[in-house]
């Protein structure tokens, strides 16, 4: 395995712990109809019967990111919270949002970029994969 340096690996844990954070607690929230949740997401146009779909995906991925191995489930969980963030945006521009609201899902957004980009290469699919074959 090769030496990453404590910085990235320091780099790689913090994100990834955060990220793992952003998207179990809300996920949580909405899976028990925390009454803030209810109210935001009604407010943004979502229907209750939604709510719990959307929980149980953010704290399948928050869990995803965090296990060691399943790597393609890794990526799945990335995309995922990557399509959950832009659907966040698109959402709050659409209701009239603006400045501070669309700030914070931008800011998440890029914590998954970088714990996405700093994972270690036991963690991607690339290191699953055998090297190509030479002529």
């Amino acid at each position: 395995m090769q030496d990453r340096g404590n910085g990235i690996v320091i780099a790689y844990w913090a994100s990834t712990a955060l990220t793992a954070l952003l998207f179990a607690a809300p996920g949580l929230a909405l899976v028990l109809r925390d009454p803030h949740f209810v109210a935001e997401m009604t407010r943004l146009g979502y229907p209750g019967y939604f709510l719990p779909f959307l929980g149980i995906w953010k704290v399948l991925g928050a869990v995803v990111v965090l296990i060691p191995g399943a790597r393609y489930l890794k990526e799945w969980a990335y995309a995922g919270m990557i399509f959950d963030i832009t659907g966040a945006i698109v959402s709050r521009a659409a209701a009239g949002d603006h400045g501070p609201e669309l700030f914070l899902p931008f800011a998440i957004a890029g914590l998954v970029a970088l714990s996405w980009a700093l994972r270690p290469q036991d963690r991607r699919l690339s290191g699953s994969s055998p090297a190509p074959a030479t002529s």
